[in-house]
Order: structure tokens, then sequence, then C-alpha cells
């Protein structure tokens, strides 16, 4: 399919995927005329991008990855994928881990709101965000 409704199909814009080509992370064949034609391959690609993009990974990660991805097996190709994805995991169970207590924080104020108790409680919210100031201080170190 030309560049419009590949674009289209995959909500993206077609400068994102000029980008992408330009980036070495889509490979669309070029027609005599010149113009971009996107198979099968490029709708794999655009779909490991946009997931990968999802999970947290920045543009050099998942271009790292899909350039793996290309390449024969090795020892060497399977350390650095190893090597992307225990990074990103660690990455994402810490983000979970304050997610999860910003949640929880969420869901008390909530609840002091709806009984009226926001005023009475507020140094103890005051606390919690302390906490999680320090959490995500923690995240940066």
């Amino acid at each position: 399919m030309f560049i419009k409704q590949f674009a289209a199909k995959y909500h993206l814009s077609q400068d994102t995927l000029r980008f992408y080509e330009k980036e070495g992370m889509l490979h669309p064949q070029r027609l005599e005329n010149g113009y971009r034609f996107y198979d099968v391959s490029c709708e794999r690609a655009v779909k490991f991008i946009q997931v990968m993009k999802n999970i947290g990974f920045s543009l050099q990660e998942i271009r790292s990855l899909l350039t793996l991805s290309g390449q024969p097996m090795s020892e060497e190709c399977n350390q650095a994928s190893h090597a992307l994805f225990a990074h990103k995991i660690n990455e994402i169970e810490r983000q979970l881990a304050f997610l999860t207590m910003a949640l929880d924080a969420l869901k008390m104020a909530e609840g002091l709101v709806q009984e009226g108790k926001y005023e009475s409680n507020k140094e103890q919210i005051d606390e919690v965000v302390e906490e999680m100031y320090r959490k995500l201080g923690d995240s940066f170190a």
C-alpha cells in the first residue's frame, strides 16, 4: 500500500513514516516512479514500533531491537537483546511500583474529599506526596 493509506491505517503521519524510514526502522520498497510501497514486513515493523513505544522503549532502543532482529542469531545478538529487555523490565517495575503508590494515594485523597475530610487530613496527604517525591528522586539516582 502507498504511504497515504499506510499512514491512515496505522494512525501515523506521513512525516512519521518518512522519519522511521530515515532512521532505518522501516524499509518500504521504492517503485520506479519514486513512490514508497509498504508491504507486510513494513506492517510488522510499524506494529512492533508502536507496541514498543507504548511499553516505554525509546526510538533508539527500538531501532536497536529492529537491527538485532534482522541479524543472524548469535550469542552477541542474544546478549544485546537480553540487556535491552532486562533494563526495560527493571525500569517498568520501578514505574509500576510508583504508579501503584500514586493510585493508592489518589484513592485515599478521593475518599477524603468525598467524605468532606480532606482539610483535616491535609498533613497526611502532604506526607504521602513527600514520600512519592522521594521515590521519584530514587528513580533518578
